[in-house]
C-alpha cells in the first residue's frame, strides 16, 4: 500500500499546539525565532497576546508545527511517504518535506504570505454544504453573482466561496433558496479569489529570491490537482493565493494511483475527514474502473451488463474528446474568452485537454487553475 502525508492549513490552529515538539527540535525553533522576531513556542503554546488567530501569525505558527510534526514522524518511523499534499498553507509543508524548499526558506515565504493576506480588506468567505459544484455555479449564474469565486473544493459536500463581504451577504438568500447550507467563515479577506491577485503578484516578486529544488517526493499542487514539477513551483505558489484550492481533485488523483493510505500530520483532523468524504464518493466510480486481470472478469460477466457500462464510458470520453478537438481547431493558446464568473476577458494559456479521463479543461493566464470548457466562450465566436 502507498502512503500519503497531508498537512492542514489555516483554520486548524489551536492554543497549545506543538507543545510536545518544540523541546525536541531546539535548533529549528531557534532559527524560527530569529526569522520571525518572536518566540514561536510562546505563541503556539500560550498565546499570551491572543495573536494566534491573526493571519500573519497563524500561518508561520502552523508551518512550524506541521514541519516539526513531519520530522518527528520520519524520525520515529524511519520511512518516507510516497506522496505529499497540503491544503493551502499546508502545501508549503509538503514542498518542504519533499526538499523543494528549506525550513528557513519556507518560513520566510509563509511569513510574507501571511503579512500580505492579512492586508486583504472588505472580503469574506462562506462554506456551502450539501451542494455540488455544478449547482453552486448555477446559483451564481442565475443570481448574476459574478463577483463571487469558488475558493475551495474541499469535498463533494463542502465547497467554499469567496468575494467581497457585501456580495457574500447578498448571496446567502439565493443559496438557501436552492437548498444549500450557507455558513459564513471568520476570515478577514476573500482568500483564493480574484481579489487576492495583487497580493499574488507581490508575492511572486518576493519569491524570486527563493531557490527551489526538484521534489524528491511527489507533491500534489492545489491549483491543478496534479503533481508539481521542478519548473512550476514558483508560478503555482504565486497563483495559489488567487486560485481555487482543488482538494477534491488532489485526493482523487492520489486515489487513482492505487491503494492509498492517508495520514494527517500537524494539527487536528480536518483533512482526515475531508479525505474520508472524498473516498466515499470515489469508491463507487473506482469499482467500475479497469483492474489487472479484467479480461478474465469480462469472460465471467454477463455481456449485456458489461457492454452497457463500457458503452456509457466510451460515449462520455468520445463526447469530451470531440469537445476538445472542436475547441483546439479554432481556439489556440492566447485566445480571448469570456466566463460568466468573471467580469473581464480572460486569455487561455494552453490548448484544451482532458483531465481525470472525463473533464474538458483549459488553463488561463494569471489564474493557474483550470476552467471547464463548458464555462467559457471565445470572444470571436
Amino acid at each position: 500500500m502507498k502512503k500519503t502525508y497531508v498537512f492542514p492549513g489555516q483554520g486548524s490552529q489551536v492554543k497549545g499546539m506543538g507543545a510536545d515538539l518544540f523541546g525536541h527540535f531546539p535548533e529549528l525553533v531557534k532559527k524560527a525565532d530569529e526569522i520571525l522576531g518572536y518566540s514561536i513556542e510562546e505563541l503556539c503554546v500560550n498565546d499570551p497576546e491572543r495573536k494566534l488567530n491573526q493571519t500573519q501569525y497563524t500561518q508561520p505558527a502552523l508551518f512550524v508545527v506541521n514541519a516539526l510534526s513531519y520530522l518527528k514522524k520520519i524520525e520515529t518511523t524511519g520511512k518516507l511517504p510516497d506522496y505529499l499534499a497540503g491544503h493551502s498553507l499546508g502545501e508549503y509543508n509538503a514542498l518542504q518535506a519533499a526538499g523543494v524548499i528549506s525550513f528557513e526558506g519556507g518560513l520566510e515565504m509563509v511569513k510574507k504570505r501571511g503579512e500580505l493576506m492579512s492586508q486583504a480588506k472588505n472580503g469574506g468567505m462562506a462554506a456551502i454544504l450539501n451542494t455540488p459544484e455544478e449547482a453552486i455555479r448555477e446559483v451564481l449564474k442565475e443570481a448574476k453573482l459574478t463577483t463571487i469565486d469558488i475558493a475551495n473544493l474541499n469535498s463533494p459536500n463542502q465547497i467554499v466561496v469567496s468575494g467581497l463581504q457585501k456580495d457574500l451577504n447578498k448571496s446567502q438568500t439565493h443559496f438557501e433558496k436552492a437548498g444549500a447550507v450557507f455558513i459564513p467563515l471568520n476570515t478577514s479577506g476573500a482568500f483564493h479569489s480574484r481579489y487576492m491577485k495583487p497580493a499574488g503578484d507581490e508575492f511572486r516578486e518576493f519569491i524570486q529570491q527563493i531557490t527551489f529544488s526538484a521534489p524528491n517526493i511527489t507533491v500534489i499542487a492545489n491549483v491543478t490537482g496534479l503533481p508539481y514539477t521542478a519548473e512550476n513551483v514558483r508560478e503555482n505558489l504565486a497563483g495559489q493565493l488567487s486560485s481555487c484550492v482543488r482538494w477534491v481533485d488532489s485526493i482523487t488523483y492520489l486515489l487513482s494511483q492505487g491503494e492509498m493510505e492517508f495520514e494527517e500530520l500537524g494539527v487536528g483532523d480536518v483533512l482526515t475527514k475531508l479525505v474520508a468524504a472524498i473516498k466515499r464518493k470515489y469508491a463507487p466510480a473506482a469499482q467500475t474502473a479497469a483492474k489487472p486481470g479484467i479480461e478474465q472478469a469480462v469472460a465471467a460477466t454477463p455481456p449485456v451488463a458489461l457492454s452497457e457500462k463500457a458503452m456509457a464510458r466510451q460515449q462520455q470520453q468520445a463526447a469530451t474528446t470531440a469537445l476538445i478537438d472542436r475547441w483546439n481547431k479554432t481556439c489556440p493558446p492566447g485566445t480571448k474568452v469570456l466566463s460568466a464568473y468573471y467580469d473581464n476577458e480572460l486569455e487561455t494559456r494552453t490548448e484544451a485537454m482532458m483531465l481525470f479521463g472525463h473533464r474538458a479543461v483549459v488553463y488561463m493566464k494569471g489564474y493557474n487553475g483550470y476552467f471547464d470548457l463548458r464555462e467559457v466562450k471565445a470572444v470571436n465566436q
